[in-house]
């Protein structure tokens, strides 16, 4: 996890995939890139997501079931975030044990509590939306009326473009009349862009089912 005191993470990265890439293949003698496509980057609700993801961070060897526990994985900061190892320069723990506690014993306590319930749980990314944001419902509210205007440009992936869209269980009521409901596949199909195989399987029929509700 990263934090930029001035606005200059994609330089950052850049000087990243550059200078290690080469230190990386002088090493190991080796040629060619090593991180594919670039980085992807997001809008956060800090309050009540971040964190949920420095947990995740610290899990992702835990949960890609190359180690056991998250202190087995020594290229990680949890060992010194838990007060297990010494903290290095660069890195900065004062804010996330500050969440569990002022005593710096009883926030270490905590926070390798907090990471060992989260081995059990979902990932955050599990509710990100539209690729580019991840908050609750009224946080990505406050973008919609900024992305509505996005949804008609090809270059911005699908996803992207239409995250400011209504749930498909917004647009369809159980039990609605099947004019009522092809109203709706219309409208979910052409105005917020929904595939149909997306709303046939919200709605469980068939695939042929919405293309002909559709035509008819």
């Amino acid at each position: 996890m990263i934090e930029t005191p001035d606005a200059n993470l994609s330089r950052g990265l850049r000087q990243l995939n550059g200078v290690y890439t080469q230190k990386y293949n002088w090493w190991h003698s080796k040629t060619g890139h090593i991180f594919q496509g670039r980085y992807k980057s997001i809008l956060l609700e800090k309050e009540n997501y971040l964190l949920a993801l420095c947990r995740s961070v610290v899990l992702n060897a835990v949960r890609a079931g190359m180690v056991q526990k998250p202190d087995d994985w020594k290229w990680s900061s949890y060992e010194a975030t838990a007060g297990l190892t010494s903290v290095p320069d660069y890195l900065t723990v004062g804010w996330i044990l500050g969440l569990f506690s002022n005593n710096k014993k009883e926030a270490q306590k905590r926070y390798r509590k907090f990471v060992s319930e989260g081995i059990q749980t979902g990932s955050p990314w599990d509710n990100l939306q539209g690729q580019i944001l991840l908050g609750e419902e009224g946080f990505i509210g406050k973008f919609k009326d900024h992305l509505a205007d996005k949804e008609k440009i090809k270059e911005i992936p699908r996803a992207q473009r239409y995250v400011s869209r209504p749930l498909l269980s917004k647009l369809f009521s159980t039990g609605e009349k099947i004019s009522t409901r092809n109203k709706h596949i219309s409208t979910a199909l052409i105005k917020h862009g929904y595939m149909l195989k997306e709303i046939a399987d919200h709605l469980d029929i068939r695939y042929t089912t919405v293309s002909k509700a559709m035509k008819g």
